[in-house]
C-alpha cells in the first residue's frame, strides 16, 4: 500500500485531529501527496504541523470550506483520488452563543465540499473515497447504560451537534442519492497535544500552572469516553484505506470517565509533574451553572471497527494523560500564545528562528 500513488485532500489539517492525521499520512505513505487546506482560525495554526511542512509529499492550501469558487479551483489544481473532510466548528459553547456560524460551516461547508468532489470526480467514482469525521455527539445523550452504535437514531442537543448531524445525513444522502463513494466516522472526546485550550483538558491544564480556578458544569457528574488522539488517527486511516463504502464506524476509547473525576485525576498528577503539595490544584476546583442541554453521558461501542478492521486503542488513559500534560509543559510558549491569542506572533518568531538556524 505505501508503494501506491494518490492525492489526498485533508480539510481542517491544521487543527487538532487534523494535524496528527496528516503527519501520519505523511510519514506512513511517502509516495502520497497530502494537501492541506485549512482556513486558519484560532483553532487551527501551522505551528501544528511544522515538522512536517516541507516534506517533499506535502502542501498546504490556505482556504475556507464555505467558499465554493476557492474549492473549485483546489479540487481543478490536484486529481484528487479521496477526500477526508475534518474542517468544522466543534466547540459547544461557541456554538450555543454563535449558532450561525456552525450552521454555515458545517452545513454549507460541507455541501461545498461534496458538491466540488462530485464536480471534480464527473459521476466517475472509480478508486475515489469521500471520508466525513464526526463526532458521537449526533446521538444525543444516553442513561446509565448502554452504548452508542452505528445504527442509534440521531438526537442532538445543541447547535453544534445538530449541525454534525445534519452533515452527516448530507454526506449519506449523496451516497444514495448520486452514488459518491463516501465513509463516515463518528468518535467520542479527543485528547492529546496540539488542541486548543478551550477544551476541557489544555484549559484546565494551564489553569492550574497559573493557580486560575477550575470552572466545572453543574456537579462535574457528565461522563464522556475519551480517546487518544493519535489512536484516533489512526482508526481514521484504516478506515480510508480499508473501510466499506457507505459505511459508518464508531471510534472510542472504551475510557468513560465522570468529568469530576478526570478532573481530581488530572489535579493530581499536576501536583506530582508540579512540585506541588498533593491536594492543592483540586483546591481551584469551582462549580459553575451548567451548561444549556448538557448532555449527561456519552459511551461508544467500537465493536465494528474493532471486529471489521482490527483497530483498537493502543494506550492506556493514565499513560495519555500523562503524556498530554508532559506536553503542554514543555510547551508553555505554545499554550500561553494561543491562550493569549497572540499565536500568530508567537508562529512568526518560532519561523523566523528555524530559518536562520
Amino acid at each position: 500500500m505505501e508503494n501506491q500513488t494518490k492525492t489526498i485532500l485533508v480539510t481542517g489539517g491544521a487543527g487538532f485531529i487534523g494535524s496528527h492525521l496528516v503527519r501520519l499520512l505523511v510519514n506512513k505513505y511517502p509516495n502520497y501527496k497530502i494537501v492541506n487546506f485549512d482556513k486558519l482560525t484560532y483553532a487551527g495554526n501551522l505551528f501544528n504541523i511544522t515538522d512536517i511542512e516541507n516534506a517533499p509529499n506535502y502542501v498546504f492550501e490556505k482556504g475556507d470550506i464555505v467558499e465554493t469558487e476557492h474549492l473549485d479551483k483546489v479540487f481543478s489544481k490536484y486529481d484528487f483520488d479521496g477526500v477526508i473532510h475534518l474542517a468544522a466548528e466543534s466547540h459547544v459553547d461557541r456554538s450555543i452563543a454563535h449558532p450561525t456560524e456552525f450552521i454555515v460551516t458545517n452545513i454549507v461547508g460541507t455541501v461545498n465540499l461534496l458538491n466540488a468532489a462530485k464536480h471534480a470526480w464527473k459521476d466517475n467514482f472509480e478508486g475515489k473515497t469521500f471520508y466525513h469525521v464526526s463526532t458521537d455527539e449526533v446521538y444525543g445523550s444516553l442513561g446509565d447504560e448502554g452504548f452508542f452504535l452505528e445504527d442509534t437514531s440521531y438526537d442532538p442537543r445543541s447547535p453544534y451537534s445538530a449541525s454534525k448531524a445534519s452533515s452527516d445525513h448530507l454526506v449519506r444522502a449523496y451516497f444514495h442519492t448520486y452514488g459518491l463513494p463516501v465513509k463516515i466516522s463518528n468518535c467520542s472526546n479527543n485528547y492529546g497535544p496540539n488542541q486548543f485550550p478551550e477544551k476541557l483538558l489544555p484549559l484546565f491544564i494551564h489553569n492550574i500552572k497559573n493557580n486560575k480556578a477550575l470552572p466545572v458544569y453543574g456537579e462535574g457528574l457528565n461522563i464522556r469516553d475519551w480517546l487518544w488522539v493519535k489512536d484516533h488517527a489512526v482508526a481514521i486511516d484504516n478506515i480510508y484505506h480499508n473501510g466499506v463504502l457507505g459505511e459508518t464506524y464508531n471510534i472510542g476509547g472504551h475510557n468513560e470517565w465522570k468529568n469530576i473525576d478526570l478532573i481530581h485525576k488530572l489535579c493530581e498528577l499536576m501536583d506530582q509533574k508540579l512540585g506541588r503539595e498533593a491536594g492543592s490544584s483540586a483546591g481551584l476546583i469551582t462549580y459553575v451553572k451548567d451548561r444549556a442541554g448538557h448532555d449527561m453521558r456519552y459511551a461508544i461501542d467500537a465493536t465494528k471497527i474493532e471486529k471489521d478492521l482490527g483497530w483498537v486503542p493502543s494506550i492506556q488513559f493514565e499513560e495519555g494523560l500523562s503524556l498530554t500534560i508532559d506536553w503542554y509543559l514543555e510547551n508553555e510558549e505554545w499554550l500561553d500564545s494561543v491562550t493569549s491569542g497572540d499565536y500568530q506572533k508567537y508562529y512568526d518568531e518560532q519561523y523566523n528562528k528555524r530559518e536562520f538556524v
